[in-house]
């Protein structure tokens, strides 16, 4: 006996056709994220400008996640704000992530072997976002509100992700990269590119050499889940005027052994 398909002509069988998204909730959504983005706060016909939503409609959106706590506007100056409820949700990402607590104590080491603010990413919607900061008490340092993302092509951190992964899934990453030209030290060739990323897995760390920020200097060491996967990457970034080449290599090691000593401790497997 043949048994027949009772699938519809174009649809695969056993595959279910996604449901729409719900646009009020896809725009509020919408609306949160680029709040979050402002860390000194956003005025409404900008918000409304950024979405692409009618003042009007951008206002009942708001208002809606106003009454849940997600946002709250500032009274005088009109400006909108990511509210309490907004931080919670926000700050229960860090509580679900565990290794973030446990890496804290290492970073704090970092801080005080090196001199330099440390910085823990993870990678997420094809950026390196930070999710955890030891600042150094250097007068001058880097200083960046958590949740910031940076283009994983210039970044320190972003690279130790990609050297981190299997060489044939980091081909496909990077052919998938738009590179970008951020500073005059952006690396906007592909094969250039690729070489510097083989280098960074082959020393077991990346720099960013002014390729983000001029006049400042990161380096990245990438931290595994227990299958030798990226998990995150913890970074070292300070001035040019304090990282020369020289002591380049010597925080490039240090990085690296933080990262490995992280690793084993929440149970990684280290990809050495």
């Amino acid at each position: 006996m043949i048994l027949k398909s009772k699938a519809k002509p174009g649809r695969p069988v056993g595959v279910k056709k996604s449901p729409p998204p719900v646009q009020s909730l896809y725009r509020g959504l919408a609306l949160l994220e680029k709040i979050s983005e402002a860390s000194s706060g956003v005025l409404l016909s900008d918000l409304a400008e950024q979405v692409k939503l009618p003042a009007s409609t951008a206002h009942r959106l708001l208002n809606t996640l106003e009454g849940q706590g997600f946002v709250r506007r500032e009274q005088g100056s009109e400006l909108w704000f990511v509210g309490t409820t907004g931080f919670k949700v926000g700050n229960g990402f860090l509580a679900s992530r565990d290794f973030v607590r446990q890496a804290k104590p290492f970073m704090q080491q970092l801080v005080e072997q090196v001199g330099e603010t440390c910085n823990l990413s993870v990678l997420q919607g094809g950026k390196a976002v930070l999710i955890a900061q030891e600042q150094c008490s250097e007068m001058m340092r880097m200083m960046v509100p958590l949740g910031s993302g940076s283009p994983l092509h210039a970044s320190g951190v972003g690279k130790a992700i990609l050297a981190g992964l299997p060489e044939e899934e980091r081909e496909l990453q990077i052919e998938s990269l738009v590179l970008s030209e951020i500073t005059p030290w952006t690396i906007v060739s592909k094969q250039q590119f690729k070489e510097s990323i083989q280098c960074s897995a082959q020393q077991g760390w990346a720099l960013d050499d002014q390729e983000h920020a001029i006049g400042l200097r990161c380096i990245a060491a990438c931290l595994f889940d227990e299958e030798a996967r990226p998990l995150a990457a913890i970074s070292v970034s300070g001035p040019l005027a304090r990282i020369d080449d020289e002591r380049v290599i010597w925080l490039g090691e240090q990085v690296k052994l933080s990262a490995q000593a992280i690793t084993e401790f929440i149970g990684g497997r280290w990809k050495g």
